[in-house]
């Protein structure tokens, strides 16, 4: 024995037109949340790359702290190796006044040697790593100029959308509302469909009316007779060139005012004479 989907009973009683009417309604409001969000432009965006791009001067200008750090303790050792070697030379200087043969003379000699040599080798290595030194604290330098710059543009770039939103906040609530309320009445797998093709659609448009014979999402051509199936809103169709879900243009005209103004503009047009064959 098989179980029905409690869910899925709910919207058994909801006639095709029904759904029709209120997936276009919902893309009716889908819409001008679009709008409205378009309004922003590329702000969100930019205000996200000037936050990934801060980031990451951040960490650039705290690695090269801390490497100048590490360059600072570096040469403090170095200096102290240059000073441990004096010592010691002074060491074997006094030495080499008591040595009892040429051959503890000779043993003493380069040990100092091998100290100069050692206070020679610091010496360089402390030259190479105050330049070192020095090229990274141009580079910070440099960073937190640039950090600084960044830092106003974000504030500025924030500013301008914090505005903009602020501006359209509250009716976009509102139409996210009524957005989700749409939802309630539109079964899964429904929804699913709609979401899927919404966000393929370059322009966001899910649910399309056939206008002047053609699809208003892709513009081809719609053959009559399926034409004759949409207006009877008895079955879901979809554009066979872009998949999205089509409807009559009177699919929402509840006082059937806009047809009647099609209907006038069509008799206002004035007829074609044929000629008459001789």
């Amino acid at each position: 024995m098989t179980t029905q989907d409690p869910k899925a009973s709910d919207f058994k009683d909801i006639s095709v037109e029904e759904k029709l009417r209120t997936l276009y309604e919902m893309q009716s409001v889908d819409s001008e949340v679009d709008q409205i969000r378009t309004l922003r432009g590329e702000l969100p965006l930019e205000v996200q790359d000037l936050e990934d791009e801060i980031a990451g001067l951040d960490t650039r200008i705290e690695n090269l702290n801390n490497e100048v750090k590490e360059l600072v303790d570096t040469i403090a050792k170095k200096k102290q190796e240059i000073k441990e070697a004096g010592l010691l030379i002074k060491k074997y200087e006094a030495q080499q006044m008591n040595v009892r043969n040429n051959r503890e003379f000779d043993s003493i000699s380069k040990e100092i040697e091998f100290q100069n040599l050692e206070i020679e080798l610091c010496e360089k290595r402390i030259k190479e790593f105050t330049a070192e030194m020095g090229n990274k604290k141009a580079l910070i330098e440099n960073s937190e100029a640039v950090f600084a710059e960044k830092k106003a543009d974000l504030e500025s770039k924030k500013g301008e959308l914090d505005e903009i939103v602020s501006e359209t906040q509250k009716e976009e609530g509102k139409l996210m509302d009524k957005s989700e309320s749409f939802k309630t009445k539109i079964e899964e797998r429904l929804l699913t469909a709609y979401s899927r093709i919404r966000s393929n659609a370059r322009n966001g448009l899910a649910v399309v009316t056939v206008e002047r014979d053609a699809c208003g999402g892709c513009f081809n051509k719609i053959p009559p007779q399926r034409q004759m199936d949409i207006r009877s809103r008895k079955k879901i169709i979809v554009c066979e060139y872009c998949g999205r879900i089509l409807v009559d243009r009177y699919i929402c005209d509840y006082d059937h005012s806009l047809e009647e103004a099609d209907k006038a503009a069509a008799a206002a047009k004035p007829k074609r004479r044929t000629r008459k064959k001789e």
